[in-house]
């Protein structure tokens, strides 16, 4: 673990925005040294029921101690979780600049977000009380919400401090380091898709924040198996990665060093707000799920050949402005899903005069580039493992989807964003159809996992 807290003091040091990180067991007697390093303002608590009772109650007494509890906490209530909608964020920005004070988010991913939207609406900063290890969104930039029925990464900074008490994160759930597990393992994901874009002359990589991240990966994911059993070094570990990669997004200013193709097939389902056995699928859950999806299309594509000739079969082939609409209106039913999809799609399509140096360049490098994209993925089949032994998600049926509707999703997720992914070269081949297809036979990836039935897809 001391090698990972010096990975995560190094990111500290870089960082735009946090000054202060506080993990350790009993980091909740450190909040008011967070609270007054934030400004002379007094601090408000918000959190749920649930996070009150895991930490927001020590929080207070801890700040009492010190004079600093003098203001009634915002305790958000709804059944069965609070819900990421950006009108909540813009009330409780209006309760924060009523009382003139700073805001301590008690809680995980949704109350995080909530109170980071807020802040930066009040024009004020934030603190941060982590209590679980869940997700990686504590120190990142940016508060993914729903805003008009549309999930979107609403500007806002981060949190100026953070406290990770290790003992409340114990006493999380143990589903919830599943999740968590599960956001991380899609940095196996986006260091691939950002690969590839850089290769591409897409998207450069910016050489700190990607480094950060995939340097450490590997090391980050090591102990599934203990990180199913709640061991409290590999948990702390697993704390340190998902705020490290937060840092990440925090230097380079926006998602890009933690998400790829793999957030989009999320982005997808928690906008259609899926839910699972009553509750609203995990953000993790999701992710984790998203990134075996897109390892094995990686890969069923590093195990094509390409050259000029496939190159030039391919002329034509990407889809057109009028068949980016037809398949938004199939795609969406929910008009402001369809409404966002086409203005992301607008932004992407602008890039389609660049297709035909992009796919030149994949002809003339495809050794070199194929062996440089297996250096940063993981076979499915492994990943699939790591996720079961960390209590992860890592098929559609643990949320209750059949194989079929993943097969859609693989095509929906290249719709809602405008980051170049996977997704988005093999539409410039025009095989994104293909090697869906191929993942769902009965020897595919998917395919061997129906029982070697193989799955009916229908393409449009």
């Amino acid at each position: 673990m001391a090698g990972q807290a010096q990975v995560l003091n190094e990111a500290v040091r870089r960082a735009t925005t946090t000054r202060q990180v506080f993990v350790s067991s009993a980091a909740l007697a450190f909040l008011p040294d967070a609270v007054r390093s934030a400004g002379g303002r007094v601090p408000m608590i918000i959190a749920d029921r649930n996070t009150m009772e895991a930490a927001g109650r020590d929080a207070l007494a801890s700040l009492g101690q010190v004079g600093l509890a003098d203001i009634e906490p915002i305790l958000l209530e709804a059944v069965p979780r609070v819900k990421p909608h950006a009108s909540l964020a813009r009330g409780i920005a209006d309760a924060i600049k009523a009382q003139g004070a700073i805001p301590v988010a008690v809680g995980s991913g949704v109350i995080n977000d909530l109170t980071k939207y807020a802040a930066e609406i009040a024009g004020v900063p934030y603190v941060c009380v982590a209590t679980a290890a869940s997700m990686d969104g504590y120190a990142a930039s940016g508060a993914a919400l729903l805003d008009d029925g549309f999930k979107r990464t609403l500007d806002c900074a981060p949190p100026v401090s953070i406290v990770a008490d290790l003992d409340v994160i114990a006493r999380a759930p143990a589903r919830m380091a599943g999740w968590g597990y599960g956001d991380l393992a899609g940095k196996i994901v986006a260091g691939a898709d950002w690969k590839l874009a850089d290769l591409l002359g897409e998207e450069p990589i910016n050489h700190e924040p990607f480094a950060l991240v995939q340097d450490n990966v590997r090391g980050w994911l090591s102990q599934p198996d203990a990180i199913g059993a709640g061991n409290p070094a590999a948990m702390g570990d697993l704390v340190n990665g998902l705020l490290v990669s937060g840092f990440a997004m925090q230097a380079h200013g926006n998602s890009r060093p933690a998400s790829g193709a793999e957030h989009l097939i999320s982005h997808v389902w928690e906008m259609e707000r899926l839910t699972y056995e009553g509750e609203p699928a995990a953000h993790g859950a999701c992710v984790g799920i998203g990134t075996v999806a897109i390892l094995a299309l990686y890969e069923w594509f590093l195990g094509q050949h390409i050259d000029e000739n496939v190159v030039a079969q391919a002329r034509g082939a990407a889809s057109t402005p009028e068949a980016v609409e037809a398949e938004i209106e199939a795609a969406f039913t929910d008009r402001h899903i369809a409404d966002s999809a086409r203005t992301e799609m607008r932004v992407k399509m602008e890039r389609a005069p660049r297709r035909a140096e992009r796919l030149a360049t994949l002809a003339a490098d495809w050794p070199a580039l194929r062996e440089e994209l297996r250096r940063y993925c993981i076979a499915p089949d492994e990943m699939e493992t790591w996720l079961r032994a960390a209590g992860a998600a890592a098929h559609p049926g643990d949320l209750g989807l059949p194989l079929a509707q993943l097969a859609k999703e693989y095509r929906r997720a290249r719709l809602i964003r405008r980051r170049f992914t996977i997704l988005d070269l093999l539409d410039d081949l025009g095989w994104l159809d293909k090697g869906i297809a191929a993942l769902m036979a009965g020897e595919g990836f998917w395919g061997r996992r129906s029982k070697g039935q193989g799955i009916a897809v229908s393409m449009p």
